[in-house]
């Protein structure tokens, strides 16, 4: 049995946390991956594991990830990520719920956890009843914070519209064929931004009915999800769960740009260049997902400082989204190396381990 540390997702991580509360129900791992700019700030995922070193390979994983995603950012927080593990029928109660917060709280403000993968803002609500260290909750109307997803999609949205002009030189997505993995919460909100702006869309999601609804109220196709990633198209946005651009992944692309919200979409070293080599232009996944973690960040922000916090500054910070994105690509271009090396040593920079 190998240790975690020994992992080659373990990045010297500050804390690696777990918690097990048999009696609410509670096993999971908070992981601290940097708190060189301020609190590891990252979400809370809610998944069952059919091996629980996945689960560990995810709480490190998401966890620099989120170092990388603050930094570049311009948030004053570190990174941080936090993994339930749930069993396979997901069913959450409210002892586990206040058990996690138990957990947070006795981290002494080092994390701050927020919604991600099968969290809810209704969930995070609980969870603040046992600790303050939370953020997407519910706000006054034109205040930042509550649901980040339609601000994730905002950012994702204005990447790929960089993307295409960066890649395509052009300046409007009419008539660009996008083809979408994932359409939940944050996947259906690009979407529909797209379809505003006249993109030709496919869709896939395993909740086929839910994909089949949406393409009915946007005019879009849908095909199954195995087919979506070898669909010849201009743009291929993942917004599901990550580690699909791996050697068979990338083969089987048949587009000129990779532009979505997942997280950690690139399987492992290497596969960043690989995307590079077949002259398919990535935008890294931590820059252009990052407006969900910019409108809670400023949420707890404001909430910790009583301070008023003006929804139009997040949208202002979301829009430097395509400014970082084509720094990247013009540096890339420059130096020779990928978007997502350029991308993490401009991120390791930053957090004090360049």
């Amino acid at each position: 049995m190998s240790a975690f540390w020994t992992d080659p997702d373990f990045d010297d991580h500050e804390v690696v946390h777990f918690v097990h509360d048999e009696k609410r129900g509670l096993t999971a791992i908070i992981a601290l991956h940097s708190t060189h700019l301020g609190p590891a700030a990252g979400g809370t995922r809610f998944w069952h594991y059919a091996e629980p070193a996945a689960a560990m390979r995810d709480a490190l994983r998401l966890s620099r990830g989120m170092s990388y995603k603050n930094a570049m950012a311009g948030l004053p927080m570190g990174g941080g990520k936090a993994v339930i593990l749930a069993n396979p029928e997901r069913k959450k109660t409210p002892e586990m719920l206040a058990a996690f917060g138990d957990a947070v709280d006795a981290l002494g403000g080092k994390y701050v956890t927020a919604e991600d993968v099968g969290i809810t803002v209704a969930d995070m609500v609980a969870v603040n009843q046992r600790t303050d260290y939370v953020s997407g909750l519910p706000v006054a109307e034109g205040e930042a914070g509550g649901n980040p997803g339609p601000f994730t999609a905002l950012g994702i949205y204005l990447g790929i519209k960089a993307a295409v002009q960066h890649k395509l030189g052009r300046d409007s997505v009419e008539g660009v064929h996008v083809a979408m993995q994932g359409v939940g919460s944050v996947g259906g909100g690009v979407a529909r931004l797209l379809a505003k702006d006249g993109a030709k869309l496919t869709l896939a999601d395993i909740d086929t009915d839910g994909a089949q609804a949406l393409g009915q109220e946007l005019g879009a196709d849908v095909v199954a999800p195995d087919a979506i990633m070898s669909l010849g198209c201009d743009v291929f946005s993942p917004n599901a769960l990550g580690a699909i651009l791996n050697d068979e992944g990338i083969a089987r692309l048949d587009c000129a740009i990779v532009a979505g919200g997942a997280n950690n979409q690139l399987a492992g070293p290497g596969n960043g260049a690989a995307l590079a080599e077949r002259g398919i232009l990535y935008a890294p996944d931590y820059v252009i997902n990052a407006g969900g973690i910019i409108s809670v960040t400023m949420e707890y922000l404001c909430r910790r400082d009583s301070a008023p916090c003006d929804i139009n500054e997040v949208r202002k910070r979301i829009a430097q989204i395509p400014e970082r994105l084509t720094k990247i690509w013009q540096d890339s271009e420059a130096s020779g190396s990928s978007p997502d090396q350029v991308a993490d040593a401009m991120a390791q920079k930053l957090i004090g381990r360049g």
